[in-house]
């Protein structure tokens, strides 16, 4: 028990003291443990005592054996093989105990009793290797996982340029390494620039689009001198790579929503366009939530073929103790038993958190009660917050909208 409690925390996101934090967790983690697995490693037990008191109780004719049978099954699954075969022990003491107890009335009846929980108990045992093994492998593979969205995706720091930063990457399945999502910050000459984006498609080819992404906005953030370059960069990017994989129709056909943030040094100044992706909220501090629309509707990142429009900058005030949150549709998506789709706005209206990383915390877990922990994508967050004292001397943007060819 304590190694299998022991794997499950390693799945689970380190957490700094900032809030920020690292690794891949699932929606289906993210729930608390409910009563029923709570009470799965007690199962051999009561099994055990259950088969006892079934024996001493029913008349002579019935027999206990199926619960004996069953405990040493059940902990196969759940124990390493040393607790297995304390259980193993123990089922096969009780029946010869009872068998004892009760007078061998029909010698042949006994023996087959306790043979058919040896032999089953003995398949226990078997059982038990062929899944311990399989854990190691599931392990190894995960952990390979969980490096290369390390690489793909690196955790940003807890603090960049004055602000706090967390972001989580959340796999919809259990076992799913890295997907479609992506996120990124990084303080550059021109402010903090961030993007969270969502690539069309899953699996490996996913993943090829998501580093090419995130290679070309570390470059271009630090060199294109406003956000409308930035995003051309991006698109331009998609489309060289559209045309290396033109051969595959699906790649050639891709595109990638995307939210693209700037946040000017010393200014309250947010400077946001949208590629067709949900929009991002931003939290005040007070309790209040604003969803931040952009006036005019744009494209997702890749489909630059099929009309060009100047991107147009959706400006803003970023006043203290506010906290920008974006996400990805595994969001907003994730829907309960009655097909009711999750509102994050309405869900956080009210409440208060201690930093971008309870924040994060609260949203992943929130959203995994919402869907019971079967969300049907991944998700990838991410939170800024400018604290106390970082607006500078320049006079807070208004909120307007501009846009520039």
């Amino acid at each position: 028990m304590r190694r299998s409690r022991a794997r499950a925390g390693a799945r689970t996101p380190a957490t700094d003291s900032s809030g920020a934090a690292a690794g891949l967790v699932t929606a289906e983690e993210a729930v608390q443990a409910s009563p029923g697995r709570r009470l799965a490693p007690w199962t051999p037990a009561i099994l055990l005592l259950g088969g006892i008191a079934f024996d001493l109780a029913a008349p002579a004719p019935y027999t206990a054996s199926p619960f004996f049978a069953a405990a040493p099954l059940v902990a196969a699954s759940l124990f390493p093989l040393r607790q297995t075969i304390i259980t193993t022990v123990l089922a096969l003491t009780a029946v010869c105990l009872l068998a004892e107890l009760h007078g061998v009335r029909d010698p042949t009846q006994a023996a087959t009793e306790i043979a058919t929980v040896a032999t089953v108990a003995l398949l226990a045992l078997v059982i038990n290797r062929v899944v311990r093994r399989g854990d190691r492998r599931l392990a190894s593979a995960r952990g390979i996982a969980e490096a290369a969205q390390r690489a793909v995706l690196p955790v940003p720091p807890a603090r960049i340029a004055g602000l706090d930063v967390a972001a989580r990457y959340v796999a919809a399945e259990r076992y799913a390494a890295i997907g479609g999502d992506l996120y990124a910050v990084q303080d550059t000459p021109h402010g903090v620039r961030l993007i969270v984006g969502d690539v069309r498609g899953k699996g490996l080819q996913a993943v090829e689009v998501v580093a090419v992404l995130i290679g070309a906005f570390r470059e271009a953030a630090e060199q294109e001198a406003t956000l409308e370059g930035l995003a051309g960069r991006l698109e331009r990017a998609l489309r060289r790579e559209g045309a290396r994989q033109r051969a595959d129709l699906e790649a050639f056909e891709g595109f990638t929503t995307a939210v693209l943030g700037e946040i000017p040094r010393g200014d309250s100044t947010l400077r946001l366009i949208n590629r067709g992706h949900p929009a991002p909220l931003l939290l005040p501090g007070d309790g209040a939530v604003r969803r931040l629309e952009p006036e005019t509707a744009a494209l997702p990142l890749g489909m630059g073929e099929l009309g060009a429009w100047p991107d147009r900058v959706t400006e803003l005030r970023f006043p203290e103790d506010a906290t920008l949150l974006l996400f990805t549709d595994g969001v907003t998506e994730a829907r309960d038993r009655h097909g009711t789709f999750y509102v994050p706005e309405e869900r956080l209206r009210g409440r208060r958190f201690t930093g971008p990383g309870g924040l994060l915390d609260a949203l992943v877990e929130d959203v995994a009660l919402h869907a019971g922990g079967e969300t049907s994508d991944d998700m990838a967050l991410l939170a800024v917050r400018r604290p106390p004292g970082t607006n500078g001397t320049t006079t807070p943007a208004p909120d307007t909208d501009r846009s520039q060819p």
